[in-house]
């Protein structure tokens, strides 16, 4: 499966100019072995350093890119943060030119923004299929604490191979399944805020998302049993979505409510009590569900007398984030992008947002899937307390300065 995402670039039907850095992607079994052809197909020369942690190096042993210089991280309490770039940018020589991630979301993440941060081109080989972020020019980070996106290389292209991923533990592709069906709430948080706002939105960005997701959806049965084609649809959803973020220029196509749950969880603020080791996608795929419940909820509400918006207090916010955090997400809230939003317009787009809500599948639906699938589906599964559920939905949005349904509960 070859992905050509030079036709993504150029003038759109939204008004826009998308810009691509990824040129090229394949997903085929033994696409590693070739990875030499394609790096010369599209001129990625210089010093190369390839970047691994010990289970993705072992994992890869029979494929692994040509190089200048290897590094082999170790995997024990390694994270998209401060420390594992700075790690990393300590074992790397100064004289870098091309960056090679070989491995899943924490490999990909620390050395895409180490890339950015050298002026080095960045070259992606996903060895699971655990998350959307490969193709995307943002790298999620845990900065001191608080959940951000920050700027980072898109890859110039994507070697995704299918032995390697397919035979990756069953519980990374479960996980990318999660992030996956987090798209459902995502777009219709997205097409919302431009009802209402007028944000920039794009039909052929959220056309492709969507109709990656609902591929991802139809195939996903075949994770138990390691059925190729299911990988192959699953590592191809996640690619298109990196895409549809890259086409864009940020997380708006892929990330809302049910990322800024995970988020929240992730950042473990000292006022909230909770914590969890699960993944990324494991994380957004029980707040997909919690989403999914809440907003049919809020659908389903009747004779509403919408409030005006008002905006973060410092109180409010203190009363979950503490010390470092409380900073950063006061900053993040500073110019609260549903400043000025009035109940008369809520009002107004009323019906317009119900029916964005009716394309989510529901709450029980998504349970009824992850039931199947053996996928993570409750707070508890992913060791949260169950009765953490409304403080979650009200604690959330403040993590991300997005409009999304879930931030405009204060005006229902």
């Amino acid at each position: 499966m070859i992905i050509d995402s030079t036709k993504y670039s150029g003038k759109c039907s939204c008004g826009r100019e998308h810009s691509m850095v990824t040129k090229f992607s394949v997903v085929e079994s033994g696409a590693l072995k070739n990875i030499d052809k394609y790096l010369n197909e599209y001129d990625i020369k210089g010093f190369t350093v390839t970047v691994y942690d010990e289970n993705t190096y072992k994992a890869t042993a029979d494929r692994h890119p040509s190089a200048d210089y290897e590094v082999v991280l170790s995997p024990d309490n390694l994270h998209a943060n401060e420390h594992g770039v700075d790690l990393l940018l300590e074992k790397l020589p100064d004289n870098v030119e091309v960056l090679i991630a070989v491995g899943s979301g924490t490999i990909h993440d620390i050395t895409r923004y180490c890339a950015w941060k050298i002026g080095a081109e960045f070259v992606s080989c996903p060895t699971a299929a655990s998350v959307d972020g490969f193709c995307s020019s943002v790298a999620a980070m845990t900065w001191h604490g608080c959940k951000k996106t920050l700027t980072a290389v898109a890859p110039k292209i994507v070697v995704a191979d299918i032995d390697i991923i397919k035979n990756a533990p069953k519980y990374l592709a479960k996980s990318g399944f999660g992030d996956m069906i987090g798209k459902y709430i995502a777009l219709t948080d997205w097409k919302i805020s431009n009802i209402l706002t007028g944000e920039i939105y794009c039909d052929s960005i959220a056309e492709i998302t969507m109709n990656a997701t609902k591929e991802v959806m139809e195939s996903a049965a075949g994770i138990e049993s390691g059925n190729e084609k299911t990988f192959e649809k699953l590592t191809y959803g996640l690619l298109m979505s990196g895409l549809a973020m890259q086409m864009f220029g940020n997380s708006r196509p892929a990330s809302g409510a049910e990322h800024h749950i995970s988020h929240i969880i992730e950042m473990s603020p000292k006022g909230l009590s909770v914590s969890s080791d699960a993944l990324h996608g494991e994380k957004v795929g029980v707040g997909t569900i919690i989403a999914a419940r809440e907003y049919h909820r809020i659908a389903g509400l009747q004779d509403i007398s919408f409030k005006n918006y008002e905006e973060y207090s410092k109180e409010y916010i203190g009363k979950i984030f503490t010390d470092e955090l409380y900073d950063e997400i006061l900053a993040e809230n500073e110019k609260d992008c549903a400043s000025g939003i009035k109940g008369e317009r809520l009002a107004e787009c009323w019906s317009k947002i119900r029916e964005e809500i009716k394309k989510i599948p529901t709450a029980e639906n998504l349970c009824d899937i992850y039931e199947k699938l053996g996928v993570k589906m409750k707070l508890a599964d992913i060791n949260v307390a169950d009765e953490k559920e409304q403080e979650l939905i009200e604690y959330s949005p403040c993590v991300r300065n997005r409009v999304t349904l879930m931030r405009l509960r204060k005006c229902i």
